[in-house]
């Protein structure tokens, strides 16, 4: 069975930054794409970024670009978003999934196994 683990979330000042990682098992980064999903209370879940399994392709929904940026590391089954920038809006419990196929369709295509996800808050 696939397995994804979240961490690295926290409580940070508008304009701090954090950094995710998501652990995974019973599958290879070389063979599937994972992507970052994230839920506010009261919104609907939102894809926010996808990094493929073979050519490093990276994506991002507008409401990050620019902000945040996708990573892996192959050797240590992890993948890393890193968070810049951060603005309240940015608040929500923050999770990634495993696409199941090496490349990454749709942002907001919600296929896949998820981890338990993470929290992230931006507060003054």
């Amino acid at each position: 069975q696939p397995q994804l683990k979240e961490s690295g979330g926290g409580l940070v000042q508008p304009g701090g930054s954090l950094r995710l990682s998501c652990t995974v098992s019973g599958f290879s980064l070389d063979e599937h794409a994972v992507g970052w999903f994230r839920q506010a209370p009261g919104k609907k879940r939102e894809g926010i970024s996808c990094i493929s399994a073979y050519d490093d392709k990276k994506f991002y929904s507008n409401s990050v670009k620019g902000r945040f940026t996708i990573s892996k590391d192959n050797g240590k089954n992890t993948v890393y978003l890193q968070m810049n920038s951060l603005k309240f809006e940015d608040t929500a419990v923050y999770y990634c999934v495993d696409r199941k196929i090496p490349e990454c369709t749709d942002l907001q295509i919600e296929f896949g196994d998820w981890g338990q996800g993470t929290q992230v808050t931006v507060s003054s």
